[in-house]
């Protein structure tokens, strides 16, 4: 979410303009209602709270101590969201210094240590493989630049999911979906406005 073309900002839990910040507000969990500030920088906004209520209504029961990746993390809205109810551990990925620098402050404003910021472009992120695959991956990436196309084969071949684990990816809803890796299946997927919004998993 860092450099992305978007759709315009309104509704619920989108970022609101002041003095050049926008406005987060985690939904559920152990920090739900907390208001977060991060730097309206490169067109960021983050998900939508409709759509992170349903993503989270998803993997309900699958994110008790679980290690979550949330590449182009821009404001941190679905890794937050997720350490709030009950991940483990989330590292976040985006190549903006000053939004870097605001997640940082964030997870200490929230008293968090178990956040791992990252300031580094994700494809560089991703170029060797992990240490320890993740359980959940959440990737909502600049629309009309064929991220998914590049990155979905590179995250299946490189091992970052372990088997069993799930994949969540935002697009332009005026594009088909990506063709997912051969061994990753579709669980859900629904459309709101100008974004489509898929959850797979990875198999065996």
């Amino acid at each position: 979410m860092g450099q992305k073309p978007r759709h315009q900002k309104g509704g619920r839990g989108t970022a609101e303009r002041a003095s050049g910040d926008g406005e987060l507000r985690i939904i559920g969990g152990d920090w739900r209602s907390r208001k977060l500030r991060f730097p309206e920088t490169g067109g960021v906004r983050p998900t939508p709270a409709r759509t992170r209520e349903t993503l989270f209504n998803w993997l309900n029961y699958q994110l008790a101590g679980s290690r979550c990746l949330d590449l182009f993390a821009g404001s941190g809205a679905l890794g937050l969201e997720a350490l709030s109810r009950g991940a483990g551990t989330t590292v976040f990925v985006d190549h903006t210094p000053a939004l870097a620098q605001a997640l940082r402050g964030n997870l200490r404003l929230l008293k968090s240590e178990k956040g791992d910021v990252v300031c580094q472009s994700v494809d560089t992120f991703l170029a060797q493989p992990p240490a320890e695959p993740f359980d959940i991956l959440f990737m909502d990436p600049p629309f009309r630049q064929g991220w998914l196309q590049k990155l979905l084969p590179i995250i299946a071949d490189h091992g970052w999911i372990r088997p069993g684990g799930w994949v969540y990816v935002e697009h332009e809803s005026e594009l088909a979906s990506p063709e997912a890796p051969e061994n990753w299946t579709l669980h859900r997927q629904k459309s709101a406005g100008q974004v489509t919004y898929c959850l797979f998993q990875v198999g065996e």
